[in-house]
């Protein structure tokens, strides 16, 4: 009798499961076609631009740094569940550490094309060799690395485990990156704390309106993070059940 049962009640909870996942994702679409139209629409010039062009381009910077905080996030995330993953030696734990390299990937790669687009109208050049893009330029080349060093190790432990101690130290380009601007003079602005680089070119003054729309788009991409990693997670471990399906059917 409870060996009916246990299928019933198995499809209710995934059925309940994909429920919140649509929910949420719904949700987290609404959230970011409001940040579309905040960031566009709603937030002021900064009217401290000398051309329209630039202030125009200044409307990236809703989506290029919450992009940054985002990629940032995230690799710290993977580190933390790489740590972990050494600790305990669980599957879940580097299944949570690629999916978020992978989504902070995407976000960071948002953040590296972003980037010149914003800098064309303000600085005259699409890039440049500043510390802070630089750096940015070896953070993305390295998690662009960690996802080749999972590719190139057959064996699934092996690989797990180089691929966690390899994201440790890919971790620590992060706080490097955020304080370049902070510790040397660079073209780059420092919107937020500028430190020693309140004088960097296409700098601006953040009105009370201007920052709650950061604010608000920050969230924003925060919330399509977790959605992100939400559904990428649950398509990792829909894989590795596969594998091991896979594996009982070839070696029973």
């Amino acid at each position: 009798m409870t060996t009916n049962t246990l299928p019933s009640q198995q499809s209710k909870t995934e059925t309940s499961a994909f429920s919140w996942g649509a929910a949420f994702t719904i949700f987290t679409g609404f959230i970011m076609l409001t940040a579309l139209y905040v960031a566009l629409v709603w937030a002021p010039e900064a009217v401290n631009l000398a051309s329209p062009v630039e202030r125009y381009a200044q409307r990236i910077f809703y989506f290029h740094v919450p992009a940054a905080w985002v990629g940032f996030l995230a690799f710290i995330f993977s580190a933390l569940f790489s740590v972990i993953y050494l600790i305990k030696r669980q599957q879940k734990w580097d299944a949570l550490a690629l999916s978020s390299v992978e989504v902070g990937l995407a976000f960071f790669t948002m953040v590296m094309l972003s980037g010149p687009i914003w800098a064309k109208p303000t600085w005259n050049v699409w890039w440049t060799w500043d510390p802070r893009l630089t750096i940015s330029t070896i953070c993305w080349l390295l998690y662009i690395g960690y996802i080749m060093l999972r590719g190139a190790i057959d064996n699934p432990e092996r690989e797990a485990r180089f691929a966690a101690v390899f994201a440790i130290i890919s971790s620590l380009s992060i706080p490097l990156n955020w304080m370049a601007i902070r510790w040397w003079r660079t073209i780059h602005p420092a919107v937020l704390s500028p430190g020693n680089n309140s004088g960097g070119e296409g700098g601006f003054g953040m009105s009370p309106d201007i920052r709650n729309a950061l604010i608000f788009c920050t969230v924003a991409f925060t919330i399509f993070y977790i959605n992100l990693m939400y559904h990428r997670v649950k398509l990792e471990m829909i894989k590795h059940r596969v594998e091991s399906l896979k594996q009982d059917v070839l070696y029973q």
